[in-house]
């Protein structure tokens, strides 16, 4: 018997309980004004919330590569160089399709705008703006989220 409980926890119970984090990559894309620099923030297709742009790891390609291509996926941002380090990371418990929730941790890569583009893939699903980093420590909901954009 104790062997059948054994196996119990170790191939139900114990996985349930000591699920591994899933990772994100996003980018903070910043512009240069004359008061300091400004944030984009974008809205999630599902809920319409403020978000950076974000996603799943995308085989083939690093964090900061990642981060490039889903700026410009989800914002429309043109950029040639991301800096290989994040600036640092926040977690958030992201509901999947099935209405389950997975707690994330996303990897944050700070990108400088050069160019927005007007004609990108997610171009008709989200909104967009520009907004410094205390407006947008406001908007986010993501508690460590905000610490970052309150650093900067």
């Amino acid at each position: 018997m104790t062997k059948w409980i054994r196996n119990i926890w170790e191939e139900v119970a114990r996985p349930l309980f000591q699920r591994p984090n899933r990772v994100q990559v996003a980018a903070l894309c910043t512009r240069g004004t004359e008061t300091g620099d400004d944030v984009l923030l974008i809205t999630s297709r599902g809920t319409g919330r403020w978000i950076i742009p974000k996603g799943w790891p995308i085989d083939g390609l690093n964090g900061p590569e990642t981060a490039l291509q889903e700026a410009w996926e989800e914002a429309g941002v043109q950029a040639t160089d991301v800096p290989k380090e994040p600036i640092g990371q926040y977690s958030y418990d992201k509901t999947l399709n099935d209405g389950t929730a997975q707690h994330v941790v996303t990897s944050v890569y700070r990108v400088q705008v050069t160019n927005l583009a007007d004609d990108y893939p997610e171009a008709n699903q989200r909104e967009r703006c520009w907004v410094s980093p205390k407006v947008a420590a406001g908007r986010v909901q993501e508690p460590e989220l905000r610490d970052l954009l309150l650093q900067m």
